[in-house]
């Protein structure tokens, strides 16, 4: 099913749910453990914008699978930002 949603659309939400996590920890209002929940809920909603918007890459997916892989791309921004995290740490 992911392969009819295209590469270039879980690649591209993932990179704008990174993008909303890095302006989520940048505020003072904004508690650390809600992020991942915030880029899973635009993860979401963006799946659903690929979706309507009938990206060409999409296919014939379904609109649940849609939000799913949605979801999924938007808490991988989350480990991304932790791979990154982790790395610039000296041990």
């Amino acid at each position: 099913m992911m392969e009819n949603l295209g590469v270039a659309s879980v690649a591209a939400i993932t990179v704008i749910c990174y993008l909303i996590g890095m302006f989520c920890k940048s505020s003072e209002h904004i508690a650390d453990k809600r992020i991942p929940s915030i880029m899973g809920i635009f993860g979401a909603a963006l799946g659903v914008v690929a979706y309507v918007t009938k990206m060409p890459e999409m296919g014939d997916v379904h609109i649940l699978t849609a939000v799913a892989i949605g979801i999924v791309s938007g808490l991988a921004a989350t480990g991304a930002n932790q791979i990154v995290k982790q790395a610039g740490k000296e041990e």
